[in-house]
Protein backbone atom coordinates (compact mmCIF):
# COMPACT_ATOMS: atom_id res chain seq x y z
CA UNK A 1 0.00 0.00 0.00
CA UNK A 2 1.25 3.72 -0.48
CA UNK A 3 1.40 6.50 1.16
CA UNK A 4 1.97 10.22 1.49
CA UNK A 5 4.79 10.82 3.81
CA UNK A 6 6.38 14.41 4.25
CA UNK A 7 9.91 14.97 3.42
CA UNK A 8 10.42 17.44 6.08
CA UNK A 9 9.55 14.84 8.49
CA UNK A 10 12.09 12.24 7.23
CA UNK A 11 14.52 14.95 7.13
CA UNK A 12 13.91 16.14 11.01
CA UNK A 13 15.77 12.75 11.31
CA UNK A 14 18.75 13.76 9.65
CA UNK A 15 19.57 17.57 9.09
CA UNK A 16 20.24 19.93 11.99
CA UNK A 17 19.38 23.11 12.96
CA UNK A 18 20.88 25.40 11.06
CA UNK A 19 20.58 28.87 11.15
CA UNK A 20 18.11 30.87 9.14
CA UNK A 21 19.58 32.28 6.46
CA UNK A 22 19.13 32.55 2.71
CA UNK A 23 20.51 30.14 0.05
CA UNK A 24 19.80 32.03 -3.41
CA UNK A 25 18.86 30.68 -6.07
CA UNK A 26 21.36 29.56 -9.11
CA UNK A 27 22.07 31.96 -11.49
CA UNK A 28 21.38 30.89 -15.17
CA UNK A 29 23.27 28.91 -17.00
CA UNK A 30 25.51 31.56 -19.20
CA UNK A 31 28.03 29.16 -20.90
CA UNK A 32 27.30 25.46 -22.34
CA UNK A 33 27.28 22.98 -19.56
CA UNK A 34 29.97 21.14 -20.78
CA UNK A 35 32.18 23.75 -20.73
CA UNK A 36 31.40 24.83 -17.09
CA UNK A 37 31.22 20.95 -16.07
CA UNK A 38 33.32 18.52 -16.67
CA UNK A 39 33.84 15.04 -15.12
CA UNK A 40 30.30 14.18 -15.03
CA UNK A 41 30.67 10.56 -14.64
CA UNK A 42 33.42 10.93 -11.31
CA UNK A 43 30.07 12.96 -10.33
CA UNK A 44 27.79 10.10 -10.94
CA UNK A 45 30.15 7.19 -9.38
CA UNK A 46 30.33 10.04 -6.17
CA UNK A 47 26.22 10.33 -5.89
CA UNK A 48 25.83 6.48 -5.96
CA UNK A 49 28.47 6.17 -3.49
CA UNK A 50 27.38 8.90 -1.51
CA UNK A 51 23.57 7.44 -1.32
CA UNK A 52 25.09 3.50 -0.92
CA UNK A 53 26.92 4.76 2.12
CA UNK A 54 24.66 6.88 3.29
CA UNK A 55 27.24 9.79 3.62
CA UNK A 56 23.99 12.19 4.01
CA UNK A 57 23.48 11.11 7.47
CA UNK A 58 26.98 12.18 8.36
CA UNK A 59 28.04 15.14 10.05
CA UNK A 60 29.42 17.93 7.81
CA UNK A 61 32.53 17.82 8.56
CA UNK A 62 33.28 14.02 8.26
CA UNK A 63 30.95 14.05 5.40
CA UNK A 64 33.26 16.63 3.57
CA UNK A 65 36.38 14.58 4.46
CA UNK A 66 34.21 11.29 2.87
CA UNK A 67 34.09 13.48 -0.08
CA UNK A 68 37.62 14.49 -0.09
CA UNK A 69 39.17 10.96 -0.13
CA UNK A 70 36.68 9.45 -2.70
CA UNK A 71 38.86 12.50 -4.72
CA UNK A 72 42.09 11.62 -3.89
CA UNK A 73 44.06 10.81 -7.07
CA UNK A 74 42.74 13.65 -9.23
CA UNK A 75 45.43 15.14 -10.73
CA UNK A 76 46.47 18.52 -10.14
CA UNK A 77 45.44 21.23 -12.94
CA UNK A 78 45.38 25.28 -12.33
CA UNK A 79 43.15 27.66 -13.64
CA UNK A 80 40.37 25.69 -14.42
CA UNK A 81 37.62 27.87 -13.36
CA UNK A 82 39.05 30.40 -16.33
CA UNK A 83 36.74 29.07 -19.61
CA UNK A 84 35.82 32.09 -20.97
CA UNK A 85 37.02 35.77 -21.90
CA UNK A 86 34.02 37.78 -20.39
CA UNK A 87 31.10 35.42 -19.17
CA UNK A 88 31.33 34.35 -15.83
CA UNK A 89 29.41 30.84 -14.59
CA UNK A 90 30.35 28.80 -11.61
CA UNK A 91 32.48 26.06 -13.05
CA UNK A 92 33.01 22.18 -11.38
CA UNK A 93 35.60 19.94 -12.56
CA UNK A 94 36.13 16.89 -11.41
CA UNK A 95 39.00 15.78 -13.77
CA UNK A 96 40.99 17.86 -12.72
CA UNK A 97 41.52 20.20 -9.30
CA UNK A 98 44.09 22.83 -7.52
CA UNK A 99 43.91 23.54 -3.78
CA UNK A 100 41.23 25.67 -3.95
CA UNK A 101 38.95 23.90 -5.83
CA UNK A 102 39.69 20.79 -3.98
CA UNK A 103 38.23 21.81 -1.15
CA UNK A 104 35.52 23.59 -2.60
CA UNK A 105 34.39 20.73 -4.73
CA UNK A 106 34.27 18.41 -1.63
CA UNK A 107 32.34 20.84 0.66
CA UNK A 108 29.92 21.98 -2.05
CA UNK A 109 29.18 18.32 -2.88
CA UNK A 110 28.96 17.35 1.02
CA UNK A 111 26.49 20.49 1.05
CA UNK A 112 24.16 19.45 -1.53
CA UNK A 113 23.32 15.80 -0.02
CA UNK A 114 21.65 17.48 2.71
CA UNK A 115 20.47 20.85 0.74
CA UNK A 116 17.97 18.61 -1.02
CA UNK A 117 17.25 15.18 -1.86
CA UNK A 118 18.04 13.65 -4.99
CA UNK A 119 18.34 12.79 -7.61
CA UNK A 120 20.85 14.74 -8.36
CA UNK A 121 22.34 17.11 -11.23
CA UNK A 122 25.47 18.86 -12.47
CA UNK A 123 23.10 22.21 -11.84
CA UNK A 124 22.62 21.27 -8.20
CA UNK A 125 26.59 20.96 -7.88
CA UNK A 126 26.85 24.27 -9.84
CA UNK A 127 24.81 26.06 -7.45
CA UNK A 128 26.41 25.04 -4.39
CA UNK A 129 29.37 26.27 -5.97
CA UNK A 130 27.93 29.70 -6.37
CA UNK A 131 26.60 29.61 -3.04
CA UNK A 132 30.09 29.31 -1.82
CA UNK A 133 32.19 31.08 -4.10
CA UNK A 134 30.29 34.55 -5.35
CA UNK A 135 29.64 37.23 -3.37
CA UNK A 136 26.47 36.66 -1.60
CA UNK A 137 26.18 33.61 -3.08
CA UNK A 138 24.86 35.46 -6.28
CA UNK A 139 26.68 34.82 -9.71
CA UNK A 140 25.87 38.40 -12.05
CA UNK A 141 27.87 36.79 -15.18
CA UNK A 142 30.63 39.30 -14.25
CA UNK A 143 33.84 38.55 -13.23
CA UNK A 144 34.28 40.59 -10.03
CA UNK A 145 31.05 38.84 -8.55
CA UNK A 146 33.41 35.62 -7.79
CA UNK A 147 36.01 36.13 -4.93
CA UNK A 148 39.15 35.52 -5.77
CA UNK A 149 40.28 35.72 -2.23
CA UNK A 150 39.99 33.11 0.38
CA UNK A 151 40.08 36.00 3.22
CA UNK A 152 36.82 37.26 1.25
CA UNK A 153 35.30 34.26 1.19
CA UNK A 154 35.70 33.18 4.82
CA UNK A 155 34.27 36.71 5.72
CA UNK A 156 31.44 36.48 3.09
CA UNK A 157 30.39 32.96 4.52
CA UNK A 158 30.75 34.06 8.11
CA UNK A 159 28.46 37.00 7.45
CA UNK A 160 25.35 34.76 5.54
CA UNK A 161 26.10 32.09 8.59
CA UNK A 162 27.42 29.23 6.63
CA UNK A 163 30.59 29.04 8.06
CA UNK A 164 32.50 30.45 11.33
CA UNK A 165 36.20 31.61 11.29
CA UNK A 166 37.18 29.96 14.42
CA UNK A 167 40.60 30.82 14.34
CA UNK A 168 40.44 34.52 16.59
CA UNK A 169 39.32 32.28 19.01
CA UNK A 170 42.00 29.29 19.24
CA UNK A 171 45.21 29.57 21.24
CA UNK A 172 48.26 32.02 19.96
CA UNK A 173 46.04 33.60 17.53
CA UNK A 174 47.34 36.67 16.14
CA UNK A 175 46.10 39.27 13.57
CA UNK A 176 47.82 39.55 10.58
CA UNK A 177 48.31 42.82 8.65
CA UNK A 178 48.69 43.10 4.82
CA UNK A 179 48.71 44.85 1.33
CA UNK A 180 46.69 42.65 -1.24
CA UNK A 181 47.41 43.81 -4.85
CA UNK A 182 48.11 40.30 -6.19
CA UNK A 183 45.56 40.43 -8.62
CA UNK A 184 46.20 44.22 -10.11
CA UNK A 185 49.46 43.62 -10.45
CA UNK A 186 49.48 39.72 -11.90
CA UNK A 187 46.63 40.55 -14.16
CA UNK A 188 48.29 39.29 -17.10
CA UNK A 189 48.15 35.96 -15.47
CA UNK A 190 44.56 36.02 -15.32
CA UNK A 191 42.69 35.20 -18.60
CA UNK A 192 39.86 37.50 -17.62
CA UNK A 193 41.19 40.45 -16.22
CA UNK A 194 43.85 40.00 -19.35
CA UNK A 195 40.54 40.22 -22.13
CA UNK A 196 38.86 42.88 -19.98
CA UNK A 197 41.67 45.33 -18.49
CA UNK A 198 38.88 47.81 -17.40
CA UNK A 199 37.83 45.61 -14.35
CA UNK A 200 40.94 46.55 -12.94
CA UNK A 201 39.96 49.92 -10.86
CA UNK A 202 37.23 47.58 -9.36
CA UNK A 203 39.57 45.08 -8.79
CA UNK A 204 41.71 47.01 -7.14
CA UNK A 205 39.36 48.72 -4.72
CA UNK A 206 38.21 45.06 -3.78
CA UNK A 207 41.55 44.44 -3.11
CA UNK A 208 41.87 47.66 -0.80
CA UNK A 209 39.05 45.85 1.23
CA UNK A 210 40.27 42.65 1.55
CA UNK A 211 43.40 43.71 2.67
CA UNK A 212 41.43 46.07 5.74
CA UNK A 213 40.03 42.70 6.49
CA UNK A 214 40.67 41.59 10.30
CA UNK A 215 42.20 38.25 9.45
CA UNK A 216 43.82 36.36 11.87
CA UNK A 217 46.27 33.08 11.98
CA UNK A 218 48.05 31.04 14.63
CA UNK A 219 52.02 30.96 14.07
CA UNK A 220 52.94 27.61 13.16
CA UNK A 221 55.25 27.78 16.08
CA UNK A 222 51.83 27.20 17.99
CA UNK A 223 49.77 24.77 15.11
CA UNK A 224 50.65 21.76 17.29
CA UNK A 225 49.39 22.86 20.30
CA UNK A 226 46.05 23.48 18.31
CA UNK A 227 45.95 20.56 16.54
CA UNK A 228 43.60 18.84 18.98
CA UNK A 229 40.68 21.82 18.47
CA UNK A 230 40.66 20.97 14.69
CA UNK A 231 37.96 18.90 13.21
CA UNK A 232 37.82 16.77 10.29
CA UNK A 233 36.21 19.06 7.43
CA UNK A 234 37.76 22.44 8.76
CA UNK A 235 39.33 24.51 6.22
CA UNK A 236 42.79 25.12 6.41
CA UNK A 237 44.56 28.51 5.09
CA UNK A 238 48.35 28.15 5.07
CA UNK A 239 49.66 31.84 5.05
CA UNK A 240 52.43 33.56 3.85
CA UNK A 241 55.28 35.32 4.95
CA UNK A 242 54.91 37.28 2.30
CA UNK A 243 53.48 41.00 2.69
CA UNK A 244 51.85 41.29 -0.48
CA UNK A 245 48.75 38.63 0.23
CA UNK A 246 47.36 36.58 3.20
CA UNK A 247 47.39 32.79 2.54
CA UNK A 248 48.97 31.14 -0.27
CA UNK A 249 47.59 27.44 -0.26
CA UNK A 250 44.30 25.99 1.32
CA UNK A 251 43.16 22.21 2.11
CA UNK A 252 41.61 20.67 4.70
CA UNK A 253 41.96 18.84 8.11
CA UNK A 254 41.40 15.19 8.39
CA UNK A 255 42.10 13.68 11.75
CA UNK A 256 43.96 10.09 11.93
CA UNK A 257 45.35 8.94 15.22
CA UNK A 258 44.52 12.16 16.71
CA UNK A 259 46.88 14.44 14.93
CA UNK A 260 44.99 16.82 12.63
CA UNK A 261 46.61 15.56 8.82
CA UNK A 262 46.45 17.91 6.35
CA UNK A 263 44.28 16.60 2.87
CA UNK A 264 45.43 18.90 -0.46
CA UNK A 265 45.80 19.52 -4.57
CA UNK A 266 49.56 20.04 -4.43
CA UNK A 267 51.59 20.94 -7.20
CA UNK A 268 54.56 19.28 -5.90
CA UNK A 269 55.80 17.21 -8.47
CA UNK A 270 57.16 15.07 -5.40
CA UNK A 271 53.93 14.45 -4.44
CA UNK A 272 52.66 13.46 -7.47
CA UNK A 273 50.58 16.44 -8.61
CA UNK A 274 47.52 15.88 -7.34
CA UNK A 275 44.84 15.76 -4.98
CA UNK A 276 46.40 13.80 -1.37
CA UNK A 277 45.97 12.89 2.11
CA UNK A 278 49.69 14.61 3.40
CA UNK A 279 51.47 14.46 6.60
CA UNK A 280 49.48 16.15 10.04
CA UNK A 281 49.87 20.08 9.23
CA UNK A 282 52.14 20.67 11.45
CA UNK A 283 54.90 18.84 9.76
CA UNK A 284 53.60 20.02 6.71
CA UNK A 285 54.03 24.03 7.93
CA UNK A 286 58.08 23.22 8.51
CA UNK A 287 58.08 21.61 5.14
CA UNK A 288 58.38 25.54 3.33
CA UNK A 289 60.09 28.62 4.73
CA UNK A 290 57.42 31.17 3.31
CA UNK A 291 54.74 29.15 5.35
CA UNK A 292 53.59 31.25 8.41
CA UNK A 293 50.90 29.86 9.81
CA UNK A 294 47.18 28.64 8.90
CA UNK A 295 43.96 29.94 9.26
CA UNK A 296 41.02 27.51 9.80
CA UNK A 297 37.54 27.77 8.88
CA UNK A 298 34.98 25.50 9.82
CA UNK A 299 31.86 25.35 7.71
CA UNK A 300 28.26 25.02 8.47
CA UNK A 301 25.53 23.01 6.15
CA UNK A 302 23.24 25.31 4.38
CA UNK A 303 19.48 25.23 5.19
CA UNK A 304 17.34 22.52 3.91
CA UNK A 305 15.55 23.33 0.40
CA UNK A 306 11.66 23.30 -0.39
CA UNK A 307 12.18 20.17 -1.98
CA UNK A 308 12.83 18.73 1.84
CA UNK A 309 8.84 19.39 2.15
CA UNK A 310 7.67 18.18 -1.53
CA UNK A 311 5.78 14.75 -0.17
CA UNK A 312 6.93 11.66 -2.07
CA UNK A 313 5.16 8.08 -1.70
CA UNK A 314 6.30 5.40 0.06
CA UNK A 315 5.45 1.59 0.17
Amino acid sequence: MKFLVPLAALAMAILPAAAQHTVTPPCPLRLPLSTVFKGEAKFKQLVQQAEKENWRQLPIGQRTIRVARAMVGTPYVNYTLEVDDRIENPVVNFAGMDCWTYYENALAFARMLRYKPGPYTPQDMLHMIEVERYRGGRCTGGYLSRMHHLEEVFSDNQRRGFATNITPRLPGAQRLYREIHEMTVQWKSYRYLRSNPNLLPEMGRIEAAVSRLPVYHVPKSQVRNIEKYLQDGDVCAITANDNSSYTSHVGMITKINGRAVFTHATSDRDKGRMTIIDCPITDYLYQGSKHAGIVILRPNDLPPSKFWTAPVAER
